[in-house]
């Protein structure tokens, strides 16, 4: 889904109000001991305890941005529901301080989102993983204003995985389906009437679609182990033969490349190095900041530790890859 341009009505560059949230931001989310880290090296000891602190670490620049941005449309909109499309990130402490400004997290159920108590003088944020391009045209339909925070690193994977249907490609995606990051991105080959998406949560997923490619692995299995994970419609004969992968931003980079390979050499190894070159089409989505973070647990890693302690929301992606 390319961002419309705003109007009165939908708003993605916020509202001018940086400098009067800043005081709540910090109050928020800052914190003395972390300051005190970045200025001694990130490290501190405390007799035989030294605490070493990640250089890069905490909320990437998307996250600034669509939680400044939440704070920015409470205080545009002091008087009027403020309504959240699922939560802004996968954070307690940031979603409960969300909802101690009075804003309503939406909740999605087994058929999606409800917006049945939206109202159009109302106000919905849409969160940093962005929102799928079936509940972005029911919200459009409300007439509610949006407010708009997702984040660039996923609005430009949103452009690859277009680019793939309109050009006739499967979008292969690395990522976790049931995620919002990933239903919104897989959402986007909508946007073309035969746009076919297959998602792949890690590299044994991604052996079977090898396997398929190669003959071993027959297509009533690929429906049958990716059931919640294909697009309407799917079939693995005429949709696995052209494939552009993909990824959720937030997954190990690593891991990423690895299967955008693997699956490159299976239709090099089922049709010959033509076929990879016109058949098949990689390209690292994943942000930068995620990948930052995940070199400095590496980082970290190379030494001599006792224990590791990953702090962050129990179910973000983020901390888990980190973890």
């Amino acid at each position: 889904m390319t961002a419309p341009s705003e109007s009165r009505s939908y708003f993605r560059k916020g509202f001018g109000l940086k400098t009067e949230v800043q005081a709540d931001l910090a109050s928020d989310y800052d914190g003395r001991l972390v300051d005190y880290l970045r200025a001694h090296d990130y490290t501190i000891a405390a007799g035989d305890v030294t605490i070493l602190l990640a250089h890069e670490f905490g909320f990437c620049y998307g996250v600034e941005r669509a939680v400044e941005y939440a704070y920015q449309t409470r205080r545009k909109f002091p008087d009027k529901r403020i309504f959240l499309v699922g939560e802004i990130i996968h954070n307690p402490h940031v979603n409960a301080k969300l909802r101690e400004m009075g804003i309503e997290i939406l909740h999605s159920g087994p058929r999606g989102f409800a917006f049945g108590g939206v109202a159009p003088d109302d106000v919905v944020i849409m969160p940093a993983f962005g929102v799928t391009i079936a509940d972005f045209e029911a919200l459009r339909a409300i007439g509610c204003v949006l407010v708009d925070t997702t984040c660039g690193s996923v609005l430009n994977v949103w452009k690859r995985v277009e680019s793939y249907a309109r050009e006739g490609f499967t979008a292969l995606i690395h990522g976790k389906y049931y995620h919002e990051e990933t239903r919104a991105t897989a959402s986007q080959v909508r946007k073309y009437p035969d746009g076919q998406y297959l998602v792949v949560r890690h590299m044994d997923d991604a052996r079977l679609v090898c396997g398929y490619i190669e003959g071993t692995v027959d297509g009533a299995t690929i429906l049958t182990h990716f059931k919640d994970s294909v697009s309407p419609g799917f079939d693995p004969a005429r949709h696995l033969q052209r494939i552009g992968v993909a990824n959720q931003t937030t997954m190990l980079a690593r891991e990423s490349l690895a299967i955008g390979d693997a699956v490159g050499e299976a239709i090099a190894r089922a049709r010959g190095p033509e076929a990879r070159a016109q058949d098949f089409r990689s390209f690292d989505t994943i942000c930068s900041a995620t990948q930052e973070r995940q070199d400095a647990v590496l980082d970290l890693l190379q030494q001599p530790l006792d224990v590791m302690v990953v702090i962050g929301g129990f179910n973000s992606s983020n901390t888990i890859s980190l973890a």
